[in-house]
């Protein structure tokens, strides 16, 4: 019998290229992303209209998830961009091949 495992992604949004950033945390990101696209959330993320992917990382363990979007969060908003310019150097919306 095999146990379900969990996976936990730290994601980054955007909402154009070198546009307004947010980092967070989620345990269903088809869901998250959805609720962004679809300003289901009010706060920043709908106030910026927050709704590119451009970063997403995968964890098993909550805590490793939770350790690293704090992490980034304290990141200088350069080396974020860097991190995107190396894993998505177009900038390129991730959730339209994953989900849509």
């Amino acid at each position: 019998m095999h146990k379900f495992q969990h996976q936990y992604y730290v994601y980054i949004i955007t909402n154009k290229k070198n546009g307004t950033l947010y980092i967070g945390i989620t345990n269903n990101l088809e869901r998250r992303i959805f609720e962004r696209k679809n300003r289901l959330i009010d706060g920043f993320t709908n106030k910026y209209c927050l709704d590119k992917l451009v970063i997403m990382e995968s964890y098993q363990y909550v805590q490793d998830a939770i350790t690293r979007e704090k992490r980034m969060k304290k990141w200088k908003r350069q080396w974020k961009i860097d991190l995107i310019a190396e894993d998505n150097p177009q900038w390129h919306d991730l959730a339209e091949d994953r989900f849509e």
